[in-house]
């Protein structure tokens, strides 16, 4: 498993591994690379895990995998993320 400050897209066969920075409450779900690590720009608030639900759908869209090939490895509150992608 990648330790904090792991740049982007470590890879761990069959599995790529993301840090990711979440910013809440933008005007509309978009996903940008930016000094090393994934940006992602969600309309959800974070308020009872809806912008984790949020993440893992742009995610999915994003990267053309199913939901369920999305998970949320580390930062369940916090806006510094890593996501594991199948």
């Amino acid at each position: 498993m990648p330790l904090p400050g792991i740049n982007i897209g470590i890879c761990y066969n069959p599995f790529m591994y993301y840090t990711v920075r979440v910013i809440p409450r933008a005007k509309k779900n978009k996903v940008v690379e930016e000094n090393g690590q994934l940006k992602v720009h969600l309309t959800a608030p974070p308020v009872e895990g809806r912008a984790n639900e949020a993440l893992i759908e742009v995610l999915a869209e994003h990267f053309k995998v199913k939901k369920r090939q999305v998970r949320l490895v580390r930062g369940q509150k916090s806006r510094a993320k890593i996501v594991e992608i199948e």
